[in-house]
C-alpha cells in the first residue's frame, strides 16, 4: 500500500469482520473494530456501537479514521419471524448504514467499502451465463431488496460528499468457523451418511473467506477501486457434487454420493416443501470477475482446494 491508513471495521465480531480485524494489523496503521457491546472478553481495539440504526452514533468509533469497512448487517434469515421483515431489514441495512456512511464523509473519511451481496444480482444464473458487475440488479429476497437500496443511497452520497464508496458483492462465503448452510453441509459429510447428491451438474461461485479478505485489504487505497463495484469469487466454480467431494476430502472422510437425477431431486423437494432448499443445492449461481481481475490487477490467492483445507486445519499435514 502507499501509506498506512486508520481503519474502522464494523461487526468485528462476525465472520468477516473477525477476520479483517486478525488480518488488517499486518497492512495498516491502525484498525478498530466496532461491536454491539463491549464485554470483559472484547479485544482491546474494539469499541461499542450499539445496535445499529438511523440514530446511532458513530462519532466515537470515526474519530481519525480513513477508511470504514461495513461489515455489519441484518443477514438472510431462515424462517424469518419478524412481523415486517422487509423494514427490519432496511432499518439496519439501509437507514443503518447510510447514517453511518454520512457521519463517516462528515469526519473525514475519505474511503468507504460496503461489503454487499450477490443477492443484489440476483438470485441464480443459467449455466455458463454468469452475472456480471454491470447486470442490471435483480434482487430475489428483502435482504437483497436492503443492500441494493443502501449500494443506491452510498452512491448518491459519494456524489454529494466526495467520500469515495466501494461496493463488494460476495457469494456465499465459506472458511473457518464457517456457519449456517455451509456449516450444514460439513455436517452432513462428516457423519458419512449416504447424500442423494452424485449426479447434480450445476455451477455455483463460492469465495474462501482469506480471498475475500485479501480482496477487501486490496479496496483499501487502490486508486482503481474508488467508486467501484466488484463481484468476487474464488474463480472456480463447482457443482454441489464437486463441492461435496472437495469437503470430504479436505475433511478426510469418504465421499458417499448416490447419483440421484437432479429431476427427482426437485420434484421430491418440492412434495417435501423444500423448494428453497433445493434451489441451493440444484440450482446455479455464478459469477464473472473479470472486471475485478482487471480494475485492480487482482487474482484470488488461494484456490478453491486450499479454501476448503483451510476449514479443517487439523486434517493437514
Amino acid at each position: 500500500m502507499s501509506e498506512l491508513k486508520t481503519v474502522l471495521v464494523t461487526g468485528a465480531e462476525g465472520f468477516l469482520g473477525g477476520a479483517l480485524i486478525a488480518e488488517l494489523p499486518q497492512h495498516v496503521h491502525s484498525v478498530v473494530g466496532s461491536v454491539r457491546r463491549v464485554t470483559d472478553k472484547s479485544e482491546s481495539n474494539v469499541v461499542s456501537s450499539g445496535a445499529i440504526s438511523g440514530k446511532t452514533d458513530w462519532s466515537d468509533a470515526l474519530a481519525d479514521k480513513d477508511v470504514v469497512i461495513h461489515c455489519a448487517a441484518r443477514v438472510h434469515v431462515m424462517d424469518d419471524r419478524e412481523g415486517e421483515p422487509l423494514k427490519a431489514f432496511r432499518e439496519i441495512n439501509v437507514v443503518g448504514t447510510l447514517n453511518l456512511a454520512r457521519q463517516a464523509a462528515a469526519a473525514g473519511v475519505k474511503r468507504f467499502i460496503f461489503i454487499s451481496s450477490i443477492k443484489v444480482s440476483g438470485e441464480q444464473t443459467p449455466v455458463g451465463q454468469p452475472f456480471f458487475t454491470d447486470d442490471a440488479p435483480s434482487p430475489g429476497d428483502f435482504y437483497g431488496i436492503s443492500k441494493h437500496e443502501a449500494e443506491q443511497g452510498l452512491r448518491v452520497l459519494a456524489v454529494e460528499t466526495g467520500m469515495e464508496v466501494v461496493v463488494i458483492r460476495p457469494p456465499l462465503v465459506y472458511g473457518p468457523g464457517v456457519k449456517g448452510n455451509f456449516a450444514s453441509m460439513i455436517k452432513l459429510v462428516g457423519k458419512g451418511l449416504p447424500l442423494p447428491l452424485g449426479a447434480v451438474d450445476n455451477k455455483r461461485s463460492l469465495v474462501a473467506l482469506d480471498n475475500l479478505v485479501d480482496l477487501i485489504i486490496t479496496c483499501i487505497d487502490h486508486p482503481g477501486a474508488a467508486n467501484e463495484t466488484f463481484l468476487v469469487s474464488d474463480g472456480e466454480d463447482l457443482s454441489t457434487t464437486e463441492l461435496l467431494r472437495g469437503v470430504a476430502e479436505a475433511m478426510g472422510k469418504p465421499s458417499r454420493l448416490i447419483p440421484v437425477p437432479g429431476g427427482w431431486l426437485q420434484f421430491g423437494a418440492t412434495l417435501l416443501g423444500k423448494k428453497a432448499m433445493a434451489q441451493r443445492l440444484l440450482g446455479s449461481l455464478q459469477v464473472d470477475i473479470s472486471h475485478t481481475r482487471k480494475c485492480l490487477n487482482w487474482t484470488p490467492p488461494l484456490t478453491v482446494k486450499q479454501g476448503l483445507q483451510r476449514c479443517f486445519p487439523d486434517q493437514q499435514d
